[in-house]
Parts: C-alpha cells; structure tokens; sequence
C-alpha cells in the first residue's frame, strides 16, 4: 500500500554560472582527451563559478526562482535547509548567508553536510521539521561550488566536478492527491571515509604552508574503490525506499539519480529494473555538481516534459562520508 504523504514539493529553482569549462579546455591543461573523459564518465562540460559567485549568491538565484513558482516571498519561509560540501566558509553557515540575502526574516536557517545525497538528507530533514510540527514551509537546497575544492593538477577529480544549485519548496499537504513525499531513507558508513575525502584544510589538520604544499585541501577519490561501493550503496537505497513507499519499478515515472558518472547511472538503473529512457541523465552538460546534481537534473525534466504532476519519482545518491539516500515522491 503506497504510504500517505505528509510533505510535498510545490516547486524547484536552479542556478548555474554562465563559465562553462569543456573537456577540449581540460586538455590544454592535463595529459587527457575528450574521448577519455566522454568514456569514462559520460561528462562533455561542466560550468565553473567566477571568483566572485558565491555558493550563497547561487542559492539565492535558485531560492527566488522556486520561490517565485510556489507564489511566496522569503517572509514565507519556516526554514532553510542547505546542503553542500563547499561552504563558503566555515562560519557562519552558507544558510545562513543566503537568509540574509532573502530577507527570510522568520526562518531558521543551518547547513547539512552529506556531500553528494546532500539534497536527498536536506530534503528528509525537512520532512521532519514538518513532522515535528516545527516547521510548514522549508526551502531546501543542494549547492556547490565545487571548482574551489577540486585539484586541476589531478586528473582523476578535475574532469569530474563542477558548480551549480537548485531549491525546492517543501511545503505541509494533506496527502489527499496522493501528492508528496511518500519515503525516504538515509545510511551512511564513515569507515570508508578514506577513499573520497579532503584531508586537509580543516580543524584536524589547519590551512597551513604544509597542507597547501601537499595539495591536501583539494579533494581526494579512489576511483575504482568509489564506483564499486556507489553502485552496491544507490541499488540498495532505491530498492528500500521503493519498499517504504510501497511501490514498484514498474510504477516509477523516472529515475533521477545524482549525475557523478554515466557507468554508476546504467549500472544502478539496471539493478532497479529500470530502461535507461525512464531514467534522467545530465551529467554530460553539468559534470558532477554533488548536493546540485539531483535538483538541476529534476528541473531539466520538468522543462522538457518528462515530469508532470502526479508523476512518481525516485531519487537517488551516494557520495563522501560514504553516505547514500533515496526518496520516493509524488510531483
């Protein structure tokens, strides 16, 4: 029996910087080819920030459009949810900074930080504020600027990462369409933190004249070990969010998983039972943009038609921490 909803999307708003950084461009820079990259991963560009686009001023791009869509301003809003693995500071939080951009003034406003599930662990908390009774209307977002953290020396991470964000809002429903977000689940496992990490730069090992040196600021992946576990970690999170909801593969609309490469897509759309034309794929125009990846690629399907109201969406990713995630939801 498929689980009544409590909470609903009403609306999404992306963000991306005009910079578009292309495979060609990356070979002027490393030992690689666009066919090597276009293989490997799937991905042909990504956009890249300037300097001076924050991951708050990106947000707050996304956050007026979604916004805009649901038929609210920023005085509307319970609280902020921001996901991202690329703050632009550590203190205060990136939230925080976009609320004050908003002039949300009655919002609670924090960061979640889940690297790639991101948007998927943001959007569970906000189902829980509004479980809780804390909260009726929550803008949740995935945002990166992941350029700033990505070594362009290293040719395993620099073809992969690029900048973006996308909003929802998450608003209380009475289920009675059927509308909403009927599951979610959530895993993570820090033993395997190790293999996608930045061991540098932070209160374990501080901004330094060493760290910078080494490099160890930047971004860190054991390839081979990541996909593996990426692909084992997405197949199980749709298979238990499909059982919470009480739905089948049969019964999805569309699958949009996060856009880290185009052989973890086919791989756990496979194991779903899903044909890769009930599956959205983007990965090729953003690259991986981490928390982003899930809203841009769920706001180009609604664009393009593929997402309608009432459609049945899962969403699902796997990234740092190891953390993993998926929800099922009614548009």
């Amino acid at each position: 029996m498929i689980r009544r909803p409590f909470a609903e999307m009403v609306s999404i708003g992306v963000a991306v910087p005009p910079g578009v950084l292309t495979n060609h461009d990356l070979t002027k820079m490393l030992d690689t080819s666009d066919e090597w990259i276009v293989e490997r991963t799937g991905i042909r560009e990504r956009h890249i920030a300037r300097p001076d686009q924050s991951v708050a001023m990106l947000s707050c791009e996304a956050s007026m459009k979604a916004l805009q869509d649901a038929g609210l301003t920023p005085l509307d809003l319970d609280a902020i949810v921001l996901a991202t693995a690329s703050p632009d500071r550590l203190l205060p939080s990136t939230a925080c900074d976009l609320q004050a951009l908003l002039g949300a003034d009655r919002a609670v406003a924090f960061d979640v930080a889940a690297a790639c599930p991101g948007f998927v662990f943001a959007t569970g908390v906000a189902e829980g504020l509004i479980a809780s009774g804390q909260s009726e209307t929550v803008l949740v977002l995935g945002a990166e600027k992941l350029s700033t953290i990505t070594d362009f020396q290293d040719r395993s991470t620099a073809i992969l990462f690029g900048d973006g964000a996308g909003a929802v809002v998450i608003r209380r429903t009475s289920g009675s369409d059927g509308r909403g977000i009927l599951s979610t689940y959530l895993r993570s496992d820090g033993k395997l933190a190790p293999l996608l990490y930045r061991p540098g730069g932070g209160s374990a090992d501080p901004i330094s004249e060493k760290v910078v040196c080494e490099r160890s600021h930047y971004m860190k992946m054991a390839g081979r070990e990541v996909f593996k576990a990426a692909v084992l970690a997405m197949s199980e999170a749709c298979d238990e969010a499909m059982r919470r909801a009480g739905v089948t593969a049969e019964e999805i609309d569309l699958l949009v998983p996060h856009q880290a490469n185009i052989r973890i897509i086919e791989a756990t759309a496979k194991h779903a039972g899903m044909p890769m034309d009930k599956v959205m794929v983007n990965v090729d125009r953003y690259g991986n943009t981490s928390s982003a990846s899930i809203p841009l690629a769920l706001e180009q399907a609604i664009t393009e038609g593929r997402v309608q109201r009432g459609s049945l969406l899962l969403l699902v990713a796997f990234g740092a921490g190891f953390t993993w995630g998926a929800s099922v939801v009614r548009w």
